[in-house]
């Protein structure tokens, strides 16, 4: 089967490699489908932890192909996803209920092998199924579980406003659920048009149009247009940019909170002023991937409370990955990119 395989940061074929067999405790699953994300770019280039050598992607959808002995949960032929995400269970945290902060964790994709392959083995546990949904929706699995979990971290107060810097597929997703959870005003700020324009279409309150050169026009702007006009109860930095970031503290209401959301550069340094955040008793918080958000977000995929409409514009075959992590990273009319195996 192909399968791209890196041997190091940026080093990377499309191999032939064996088709695997489910163990005892596993599902062999053909690729149906994969999304391309930003965290890809990342770990192109070595970042976000990755251990090489390597198969990435992290965001599959596909049909059981092969069940292990003991495996009951699932029958020959049925649409499922995967969390990529595994706990130790036996760490600090992991026997604190916060799995999220595993001590031991393992990312497929990431840090194990992933999912831009023909077919894919995984243990059973962190398999789920997506039956009945379209593939062009079940693919949105792993970012909506994220965004899923970002609502987690918030625990939204019914009747907030929010801003989320960014229309990303996974920022999107984010807002969809903020209005889901209780906010009463979701606006979403974006320097692309056409991806506030599928906000729109999707059902987000408020979009504004960013000047890229320009944030402080957009910041006045932003917040003038906030229902309270002294900022937003939520602000979610959703671009991985400190240049957006910067602003999110600033446009938070008295007591408000500010969502880091976005993937940044381990490198990077997000300035804030705490003698604001002190007097306004401005709440940051981060919200890393997900450990146990994968159920909500099917159940909320599956009622139309997540919508994905219009947010896939590319394809490429995985004999193509190079051009398809080249459209996500170059391409301004890319919005969710997709493998087909």
């Amino acid at each position: 089967m192909k399968a791209v395989r890196y041997d190091a940061p940026r080093s990377f074929t499309v191999a032939d490699i064996p088709i695997p067999e489910a163990g005892p405790d596993e599902v062999r699953i053909k690729v149906t489908q994969v999304g391309v994300c930003g965290t890809d770019l990342h770990l192109h280039d070595g970042g976000f932890n990755a251990v090489f050598p390597l198969i990435p992607g992290h965001e599959v959808v596909g049909i059981v192909d092969q069940l292990g002995v003991r495996v009951t949960r699932f029958r020959l032929g049925e649409q499922v996803t995967v969390n990529p995400n595994i706990h130790c269970g036996h760490c600090d945290y992991c026997l604190a209920g916060r799995l999220i902060l595993c001590a031991n964790g393992r990312g497929l994709g990431s840090t194990h092998a992933g999912f831009f392959a023909e077919y894919v083995a995984v243990d059973h546990s962190q398999v789920f199924s997506v039956d009945g949904l379209p593939a062009d929706t079940a693919v949105f699995t792993e970012p909506a579980s994220c965004a899923m979990h970002g609502i987690e971290r918030l625990q939204v107060r019914p009747g907030s406003s929010a801003l989320v810097f960014g229309a990303g597929p996974t920022g999107l997703l984010l807002a969809q659920l903020l209005a889901a959870s209780g906010a009463a005003s979701v606006t979403v700020a974006d320097v692309v048009a056409f991806k506030l324009a599928t906000a729109a279409r999707l059902g987000i309150d408020h979009t504004v149009l960013l000047n890229r050169n320009d944030t402080t026009s957009g910041v006045a702007a932003l917040r003038a247009g906030s229902p309270s006009r002294d900022g937003y109860d939520i602000v979610v930095e959703a671009t991985g940019r400190t240049t957006v970031g910067q602003n999110c503290v600033p446009l938070a209401r008295n007591g408000g909170t500010v969502l880091i959301y976005g993937v940044t550069h381990a490198e990077d340094i997000l300035p804030i002023h705490p003698f604001d955040v002190f007097r306004r008793e401005i709440t940051i918080l981060g919200s890393f991937a997900e450990a146990t958000s994968f159920g909500a977000t099917i159940a909320a995929l599956r009622t139309r409370r997540i919508r994905t409409e219009g947010l896939i514009t590319h394809r490429f075959t995985i004999d193509d990955y190079d051009k398809a992590l080249h459209a996500l990273a170059t391409d301004p009319t890319a919005h969710k990119v997709i493998i087909t195996p």
